[in-house]
């Protein structure tokens, strides 16, 4: 008897949600502009970067298209837009983009003043890197040494936070951002570059001689990387958030790009509602009742996203570590579709 009664109440309250023209805004926006926006690292190797032809792939480029499957029907659906470590905030306040799916640190600061987090993708911690012929095999072997660093990052006040507890002298040579700070790293300009440990390695894919370059093993913080979406937009929030979270349970239930759409797949509850195939979860998103089968078919499980980018087998070679599933030992823990 009370389920009937949720169920009759379900799409009055469903109405009452859709007649908020502040959190329908941006869900809106995107369906009349035809294409989702989404505010990118433009070159971050794994995470970022386009080819001669300016089409982007990476870990965080997919997060984008999960969320342009799951509102398109379409993971081409989508306008990548560069932007910078400086100017990510600024043109995250003015509209510039429907997400910022751009290697961003979760903090209070930022989570106050410039959007909301819809989860985080990737758990990370910054580190330091030298070259393997310096010497040196320890971050408290970097007193007074020159360190590259980009501005508007976490990476600053953090290595000012490592070197005053350790009781050591921090050298900063400041850069525009990360990328310029990896170039003068490059360079010879300074002994370390500091950074968050995934982005080290993915700047030394690029370097000419990679090898001779080596990650140090102290990370001196905690860097929890996820995509920001604009404030007082609940409902663009949510499907961000559970486009990301369809992917996790995705992967946990062992539903894969390629076995979604085989009817056996479909054999516990969990899955059943995670595919659309009973109840209609994506109609409290605003969505298609096959949102998240269109995530998976056309972009793949969280797992699969990893180990396309980032995994032992690509150029970064970074095991999964904390970023495994919880029920593997790491905190990838998404809630439930139900």
């Amino acid at each position: 008897m009370m389920l009937s009664r949720k169920r009759l109440l379900l799409p009055a309250l469903l109405a009452l949600i859709s007649g908020n023209s502040t959190s329908a805004a941006t869900l809106e926006t995107a369906l009349d502009r035809g294409a989702l926006r989404c505010g990118v690292n433009a070159e971050l190797a794994g995470f970022a970067k386009a080819n001669s032809l300016g089409e982007y792939s990476g870990f965080d480029i997919d997060i984008c298209r999960a969320v342009a499957s799951a509102v398109f029907n379409d993971s081409e659906a989508v306008e990548m837009i560069p932007v910078t470590t400086t100017d990510r905030f600024p043109a995250m306040l003015s509209g510039t983009f429907d997400i910022l799916s751009r290697n961003t640190t979760w903090t209070l600061e930022r989570n106050a003043q410039f959007g909301q987090f819809a989860g985080v993708n990737f758990y990370d911690g910054q580190g330091f890197m030298v070259t393997k012929s310096s010497g040196i095999r320890s971050a408290l072997e970097l007193d007074n040494q020159p360190i590259c660093v980009g501005r508007n990052t976490t990476s600053v006040p953090n290595a000012e936070d490592f070197f005053a507890v350790s009781d050591i002298r921090y050298r900063p040579v400041f850069f525009n951002d990360e990328v310029e700070a990896a170039e003068g790293y490059k360079e010879g300009r300074c002994k370390a570059l500091t950074a968050d440990r995934s982005a080290l390695a993915a700047h030394r894919t690029g370097f000419p001689e990679s090898d001779a370059h080596m990650v140090l093993p102290e990370v001196i913080s905690k860097e929890p990387l996820g995509p920001m979406v604009p404030q007082d937009d609940s409902r663009w929030e949510n499907i961000v958030r559970w486009s990301l979270n369809c992917m996790i349970n995705a992967e946990e239930l062992g539903v894969t790009s390629s076995n979604v759409n085989d009817p056996a797949t479909a054999n516990t509850p969990a899955i059943q509602r995670l595919i659309g195939a009973v109840d209609n979860m994506g109609e409290l998103l605003g969505l298609n009742k096959q949102w998240c089968s269109r995530i998976i078919q056309q972009v793949g499980n969280y797992g699969e996203v990893y180990d396309r980018h980032l995994g032992p087998d690509t150029p970064l070679g970074l095991e999964r570590g904390i970023n495994e599933l919880w029920t593997n030992g790491g905190l990838i823990y998404a809630p439930p579709v139900r």
